[in-house]
């Protein structure tokens, strides 16, 4: 896959059981193999808004900060969306592009998705393709507009498009790709931000975790990514599954992550690009990936490590650099190459993930406000550490919220019960006294 340089925390609404668990059955999804009964699909977000792009800018419809919102994108088509900025914080649009289940795609394949301002000049994009493992898997990217002193364009407040494009190739399979789309804007800064990108940093690769694997099986989705934390992790994976995880990676801190293919006793026919390991950052824009091949024995694929979480790193041109600017969850994604199932058949294939964590947590920036997804959290640690995906944190921190209204309107009514109580109580005891 390749990139070129150019989410969230809180659901909004109260999630039913149903997305909780990580299943939207009427929806397309993942692609499935020969054999066997039909993969889970993408888990789209329960809150998400159907909102259809639009083929002119002129009637583009207008993307709210904090929402996230559902499309499709057909073959070779372009869709506009509209996100009213001011002019002073950062801005991006994500896009995560599901195509559909059982689907072909080719070499090239792929989507752009790129922000512009009113005279069509382009602020920010990034392009996204299948390149040499060209099996139908969600791909993820985001344009972004960033306030610099030292620009003179996007700058100014006003009406900004988000132009989402589709790459299609002839051999490919002409369905349209399910569009899961987020708009988050980044607080200010109280002041301004460092941005001399240190030449050196700590690169080495980190001893793995210790205390052997455990279980944790990886969600369907972003928004039910299983939660992890420094460990050794343990899934079973399908071929043609894409299973989804996310780490909070803090301030000043260095994420290292690996996944390992099981042996199998199956075959010990080789299958390139077998395995494909991709990270995401908090606003879901496109980091890094790496694929490695499998022949029965087990079989690693690597990213990092990453360099440290820094807001000096959004000055560097490299993306994988750039793409760890803050703080917040970081997303994992692997994707097992549905051509494992001719070989080695449709059973599960057991999948360990290794995560490192490097680094104490810094002190960031400073927002001049709410971080909002921008930031680590003690409620993200507990989540990683019991594995609560995030559609089951979003389902907490809202009955949690309930229960703290709840309790609110509780006290109020007994004080006020209270309150006429005793003023009865006067009352009787001065009318007595008369």
């Amino acid at each position: 896959m390749k990139t070129q340089a150019g989410i969230g925390r809180r659901a909004g609404a109260l999630l039913t059981a149903v997305a909780a668990v990580g299943t939207v059955a009427a929806l397309p999804g993942q692609a499935q193999a020969a054999e066997g009964p039909a993969l889970p699909p993408y888990t789209f977000d329960s809150t998400a808004q159907r909102v259809q792009g639009a083929a002119s800018s002129s009637d583009a419809p207008q993307l709210k900060a904090g929402a996230t919102y559902r499309g499709t994108l057909k073959k070779d088509g372009k869709v506009y969306y509209r996100v009213d900025l001011d002019d002073k914080r950062n801005a991006y649009v994500s896009v995560v592009a599901v195509p559909k289940a059982g689907g072909k795609v080719d070499y090239g394949d792929g989507f752009r998705v790129s922000m512009q301002d009113g005279t069509g000049t382009e602020c920010g994009y990034q392009q996204i393709g299948f390149a040499s493992s060209a099996y139908p898997r969600p791909l993820a990217a985001y344009a972004r507009r960033i306030i610099d002193a030292d620009s003179s364009t996007c700058q100014k407040a006003g009406a900004f498009y988000v132009l989402v494009e589709r790459e299609h190739k002839p051999t490919s399979s002409p369905d349209d790709w399910e569009l899961e789309v987020r708009h988050l804007t980044e607080p200010l800064l109280k002041k301004a931000g460092p941005t001399e990108l240190p030449e050196a940093w700590p690169s080495g690769t980190p001893a793995p975790p210790t205390g052997g694997p455990k279980q944790r099986q990886g969600g369907a989705g972003v928004h039910d990514a299983a939660s992890l934390t420094q460990g050794e992790w343990r899934s079973d994976i399908r071929p043609g599954q894409t299973l989804f995880y996310r780490v909070p990676v803090d301030w000043g801190q260095q994420l290292y992550a690996t996944a390992e293919l099981g042996s199998s006793a199956a075959a010990d026919e080789y299958v390139s690009y077998a395995l494909v390991l991709s990270l995401e950052n908090p606003a879901l824009g496109h980091v890094d990936e790496n694929s490695g091949s499998y022949n029965g024995k087990p079989a690693t694929v690597a990213l990092g490590p990453q360099r440290p979480v820094a807001h000096e790193n959004r000055t560097a041109y490299d993306e994988a650099t750039s793409g760890m600017r803050f703080a917040g969850w970081y997303y994992l994604s692997a994707t097992l190459n549905p051509e494992i199932a001719k070989a080695y058949g449709d059973k599960p294939v057991p999948l360990t993930l290794r995560v490192n964590l490097m680094g104490a947590p810094k002190t960031g920036p400073g927002y001049d406000g709410d971080p909002g997804p921008f930031a680590v959290t003690a409620g993200d640690r507990d989540a990683a550490a019991s594995g609560a995906s995030g559609a089951q944190a979003a389902e907490r921190a809202e009955r949690s919220d309930s229960m703290q209204i709840l309790a609110a309107a509780g006290i109020g009514s007994g004080t006020v019960l209270l309150l006429g109580l005793g003023a009865w109580t006067l009352l009787a005891r001065r009318r007595a006294a008369a």
